[in-house]
């Protein structure tokens, strides 16, 4: 421990901090997992400084507006009334006492892992660096990713030497502290209360996961300490990973029992009523969001260092990657029963967000459909209530304007892809000539004109 000049130590100094909510946070990332979190702690009462490279994304909350659906921009001017700020320039790292880093990881085009975001991250933080700071990395990863890569960035880059305090080191005014915790955001959830999700923590040395559960137990009611971050890392991973295998399961029997003549769906109610050993997941047109798609990817990539091949976690993600492409067949097929090709055909798709009610299209299936569809040389049009326009990301460019739906006859199929709860699925398949339906939305509704897939 490193005592400051009145004798108190700099680790206990920032804990009383913390305690009194004195501590300076800064939050880099103002997305849909740093805004919020950012939030959580104003509404605590801390001093919070939200940095973004996106100058548009500061400029709208210095103004009190916000530009996430679940975000209510009330929420945003009340912290600005209790000093939130945003800004792009990580100079102001300095003042903080603790930097939150929650910026995106995705994976390349080759479905490896997309480190950049962090990197860039780190190296312009690092120089701005100070004694006994606190640095916790929430952005999802590999194991190792704290060690292996923040850390020696954070070493390298700042200008007075400092290094992290580890096991059995004395860092405090010669260097900081580090640790690992994995946001659990769920957006569109509203049953669960984002501070009621036990949150999960690893220190690189014991000091810091202290500091780290002292800080999040200000605004969760359970925090979780493990031994390493790569502990927390994994313990991320697995929690994605799960999902994505048993959505891959669901999605694979749906097809068989497409094939059956079974509603897979009536089975799945069926099952749901065993008050031990299952748990329902559901099946759809692919997996969407910033995690189940990726996370598993990650693991996959890290393990191949241990030269060791995760044959079941690589299956179940070509089973939902594979779901897409299920869709456009089944449009194809439902077509060809009215006489019609898929070349040529009208086909408007209902919903581009990745799931029901939410304003996110990362790794939406919706987008793999679409240029799917224009491939076969359908015409492709979209409505989704959350995106009057879907330009260009990462892995498409599809530059189009949101569709009306006042005129749902002039299509050959509507696909529905995102079963958003504003659509009035009765009207829907009343005025359509065909609906094809990837997420079980019109179940209930008697009709010809629908083909479940």
């Amino acid at each position: 421990m490193s005592p400051n000049s009145l004798g108190i130590t700099i680790e206990n100094a920032l804990q009383q901090k913390i305690a009194t909510r004195e501590a300076k946070l800064g939050v880099i990332g103002m997305g849909y997992v740093g805004l919020p979190l950012a939030l959580l702690f104003s509404g605590e009462g801390f001093p919070i400084t939200g940095f973004d490279v996106d100058d548009a994304k500061v400029k709208t909350l210095m103004n009190g507006g916000s530009y996430i659906v679940r975000v209510e921009a009330a929420e945003i001017e009340g912290a600005r009334q209790r000093g939130f700020t945003a800004t792009a320039d990580y100079a102001g790292i300095a003042s903080q006492d603790v930097v939150i880093i929650c910026v995106p990881t995705p994976l390349n085009e080759y479905r490896e892992p997309d480190m950049s975001y962090i990197v860039k991250t780190a190296e312009a933080i690092a120089p701005h660096l100070r004694a006994g700071q606190l640095v916790v990395l929430e952005s999802t990863s590999y194991p190792g990713t704290t060690e292996e890569v923040l850390v020696p960035i954070l070493e390298r880059g700042n200008k007075a030497g400092l290094k992290a305090a580890i096991s059995g080191s004395d860092a405090g005014a010669d260097g900081f502290y580090v640790a690992f915790s994995p946001e659990r955001e769920d957006p569109g959830r509203t049953d669960i209360e984002r501070h009621d999700v036990p949150k999960v923590i690893g220190g690189l040395d014991p000091i810091a996961g202290q500091l780290a559960a002292a800080l999040y137990g200000s605004i969760f009611r359970r925090t979780v300490s493990v031994s390493t971050p790569a502990v927390a890392e994994m313990t991320k991973l697995l929690e994605n990973i799960y999902r994505c295998v048993n959505i891959a399961l669901v999605n694979e029997l749906k097809l068989l029992c497409l094939r059956m003549g079974i509603d897979f769906w009536e089975v799945i109610d069926a099952a749901k009523t065993k008050p031990f050993g299952f748990q329902a997941f559901y099946p759809g047109p692919g997996l969407g969001g910033h995690c189940i798609p990726v996370d598993p990817y990650y693991l996959s990539w890290k393990a191949k260092e241990f030269d060791f091949h995760t044959r079941f976690i690589e299956l179940a993600g070509e089973i939902n990657m594979q779901m897409p492409y299920h869709v456009v067949g089944s449009v194809t097929k439902a077509l060809n029963t009215r006489r019609k090709a898929l070349n040529g055909a009208k086909v408007l798709v209902l919903g581009v967000a990745y799931k029901k009610d939410i304003d996110d299209l990362r790794e939406s299936p919706s987008l793999t459909i679409i240029e799917a569809l224009k491939k076969e040389g359908a015409e492709v049009s979209y409505h989704d209530p959350y995106f009057a326009y879907v330009g260009r990301g990462r892995h498409y460019e599809l530059q189009m304007k949101c569709a009306s739906l006042e005129n749902l006859g002039d299509y050959d199929c509507a696909l529905i892809v995102t079963d958003h709860s504003s659509y009035d699925y009765e009207r829907i398949v009343a005025e359509s000539d065909l609906v094809v339906d990837s997420r079980n939305a019109t179940r209930g509704i008697k009709s010809d004109k629908i083909v479940h897939c």
